[in-house]
């Protein structure tokens, strides 16, 4: 698999979870902390894949 698709798996698959984990403490599928998590889980993703692929 190319190194930008594996990218772009990490992302998806990173910021999924990061989204998700929030509303299994009780915050709302839109919150801030939902969305914010997202985010931090998409970078981790990219950086993963990153160290995955090199």
């Amino acid at each position: 698999m190319s190194s930008k698709k594996m990218m772009m798996l990490g992302l998806f698959v990173g910021s999924t979870i990061g989204g998700y984990i929030p509303t299994l403490l009780g915050a709302g599928m839109f919150s801030f902390s939902s969305l914010f998590c997202s985010g931090i889980g998409g970078i981790i993703g990219i950086w993963l894949a990153k160290k995955i692929t090199n």
